[in-house]
């Protein structure tokens, strides 16, 4: 119970700051929202306490299914460098209503 609790509250969250104006606000909330989702992904894979698949001394009908644990760590990559792009763009694209264009050095009068 305590797990779905987290899971609505990294949800509702996430979701409110993804409807924020701040781009810096939508990239935490979409943070937020994969946690959920990793949150969810190891909770579909493993109901109980379960041994562990690697070792010999378990037995497989009681070992955990480590496939999504490997999802959830692949999405933890992915959403690291998500959010480093979304945050590299919110960066640069900070002042993008300028009215006058950046000096770069050319001339463009022919």
């Amino acid at each position: 119970m305590i797990i779905i609790f987290t899971i609505f509250v990294l949800v509702s969250g996430g979701t409110f700051l993804v409807l924020q104006r701040s781009m810096v606000r939508a990239v935490f909330g979409l943070g937020l929202i994969s946690h959920a989702v990793n949150l969810i992904l190891l909770v579909s894979g493993v109901p109980a306490w379960r041994g562990e698949p690697i070792t010999s001394e378990a037995d497989l009908a009681r070992a955990a299914d480590p496939l999504p644990q490997a999802f959830v760590l692949t999405a933890i990559v992915i959403t690291l460098a998500v959010t480093i792009l979304m945050l590299a763009l919110a960066v640069i694209g900070h002042n993008d209503d300028q009215v006058r264009h950046p000096e770069t050095g050319e001339d463009h009068d022919s």
